[in-house]
C-alpha cells in the first residue's frame, strides 16, 4: 500500500462536506459537464481519496483540481459553510510542490516586477501590432502601446492599481480616479511594492510567493487611510491577507480594504450633475465572482449605476462567466463553454452594454464580441465634470 500524500489540508474542513449536492447548481464546470469529478463535491470526494485513503494523485486527480475555475459559487450555496475555496488554496499549494518543472511558476513571477510586466506588456503590444501573434485565439486584449500617466491628489484614500490592470486597463483606474476625485476625495497611489496583490499566484498553488507579495504591499499602502480597489479579484485577495499572511497587521490592513462601489455608494450625492445621462442605453450588470461570492459586495455595483443608466440584472444567479483569473488561458475549452451560458443571459436581457467590476471578466465577455465597460467608466462619462 502506498503512503498517503497530504494534502495540507484541515481535516475539520475537510469532513465539513455532507455531500448533500446543493453546490451542484452554483458550479459552472458542473453545469456544463454534467460530471461529479467536475463539482465541488467530487473535488472534495478526490481530496478525501487522496489524503485520507492513499489513492494516488494521478492524471484524472490532476485535472479535476486543474479544472476548477475557483469562482467560489458554491461557499454561499453551501449549508455546512464548507470553505472550499480554501480547500483548492490548499490543495493546489500541494500539488505546486510536486510540479518544479511547472513554467506556469516563472509566469506568476512576472506579475511581482512592474518594470519588466510593463517591459513584456510593450513588447507584446508591437508584436499583436504587426499581427504575429494570435491574441484572439489566447483570450488576449489588445494591449496599449502607451499608458496615461496617473498622478496622486491628496491623502483621503488609496486606489490599488496592481499588475496586469494596470499594464493593460490603466484607462480604466484613469477613470475611477476621476470619478472618486470627484467626491472631493484626494487620491494617493502606491509604489512599485504594491504591484501585484497575490491572487493569481495563490491560485495557482504558489503559497509562498502570494505571502511575500502581500506583505510587500501592505509596506506600500501604510497609514490607515481606505484602499479602493476596481478590480474584484484584487480586492478578495486583500481582504483575505488576514488569512494568507496569519498577522494582526494584515487583519487590520484587510479592514481597511473596500471594493470602490462599497465606497462610492454612500457618497453619490456627493458627485457633481449628470451630464449625460444613458437612459436609453440597457446595462446588463455581470457580478464578477469574487466581488458576488467572496467579497459579498456586488449590490452597489447596480446601486451606483442606476443613477446613470438602465439597469438590468442577468438571470442566471450569478454564475462565473469562465474567466477565472489566469483559467481561460489555462482551459479554453471549458472556459468557452461556462461563457456560452452567460453569453445566452446577456442576450435574454436585451442589454447593449456589459457592465463588469474585474478585469478577467471583461477580456473574456469583450473576446466573445460583447461591449464590456467598468461600470465606473460609464460613470466618468456620465457626470459633469466641469460643473
Amino acid at each position: 500500500m502506498s503512503a498517503k500524500v497530504s494534502l495540507g489540508i484541515d481535516p475539520e474542513e475537510l469532513a465539513s462536506c455532507v455531500s448533500c449536492g446543493l453546490c451542484l447548481p452554483h458550479c459552472p464546470t458542473f453545469r456544463v459537464t454534467g460530471e461529479e469529478w467536475a463539482s465541488p463535491r467530487g473535488r472534495i470526494s478526490a481530496m478525501r481519496e487522496v489524503q485520507d485513503h492513499g489513492a494516488a494523485v494521478d492524471a484524472a486527480f490532476l485535472s479535476s483540481m486543474d479544472t476548477c475555475v475557483q469562482c467560489r459559487g458554491c461557499e454561499p450555496a453551501c449549508p455546512s459553510g464548507v470553505p472550499f475555496g480554501s480547500l483548492m488554496e490548499a490543495t493546489q499549494a500541494s500539488l505546486a510542490r510536486r510540479r518544479w518543472g511547472d513554467w506556469r511558476r516563472w509566469g506568476f513571477r512576472v506579475l511581482g516586477h512592474r518594470w519588466l510586466l510593463s517591459l513584456l506588456s510593450r513588447t507584446l503590444a508591437i508584436v499583436q501590432r504587426m499581427r504575429l501573434v494570435p491574441s484572439k485565439r489566447l483570450g488576449l486584449p489588445l494591449i496599449p502601446l502607451a499608458q496615461e500617466r496617473l498622478r496622486a491628489s491628496g491623502d483621503d484614500v488609496w486606489l490599488f492599481t496592481g499588475c496586469v490592470m494596470d499594464a493593460w486597463q490603466r484607462s480604466t483606474h484613469a477613470a475611477v480616479k476621476r470619478v472618486v476625485e470627484a467626491t472631493g476625495a484626494g487620491i494617493s497611489l502606491p509604489g512599485a511594492g504594491a504591484g501585484c496583490c497575490g491572487a493569481l499566484s495563490l491560485h495557482a498553488g504558489l503559497e509562498n510567493h502570494a505571502r511575500a507579495l502581500a506583505i510587500r504591499t501592505m509596506g506600500a499602502l501604510e497609514g490607515s487611510a481606505p484602499i479602493l480597489v476596481d478590480s474584484a479579484g484584487c480586492g478578495a485577495a486583500l481582504k483575505e491577507y488576514g488569512e494568507l499572511v496569519g498577522t494582526p497587521e494584515a487583519a487590520a490592513f484587510s479592514r481597511r480594504v473596500m471594493d470602490v462601489h462599497e465606497w462610492l455608494a454612500p457618497r453619490l450625492e456627493e458627485l457633481p450633475g449628470v451630464a449625460v445621462r444613458s437612459s436609453d442605453a440597457v446595462v446588463a450588470v455581470h457580478d464578477p465572482c469574487h466581488l458576488r461570492h467572496v467579497q459579498r459586495a456586488h449590490h452597489p455595483v447596480a446601486e451606483v449605476l442606476a443613477r446613470f443608466a438602465t439597469v438590468v440584472a442577468l438571470d442566471d444567479e450569478g454564475l462565473c462567466c469562465g474567466a477565472g483569473g489566469a483559467y481561460a488561458a489555462m482551459q479554453p475549452e471549458l472556459a468557452s463553454s461556462i461563457r456560452e451560458r452567460k453569453l445566452e443571459a446577456i442576450e435574454r436581457t436585451g442589454a447593449q452594454i456589459v457592465a463588469s467590476a474585474n478585469p478577467g471578466c471583461t477580456i473574456h465577455l469583450a473576446n466573445a464580441g460583447v461591449v464590456v465597460r467598468h461600470p465606473l467608466e460609464i460613470v466618468d462619462e456620465a457626470i459633469d465634470h466641469d460643473g
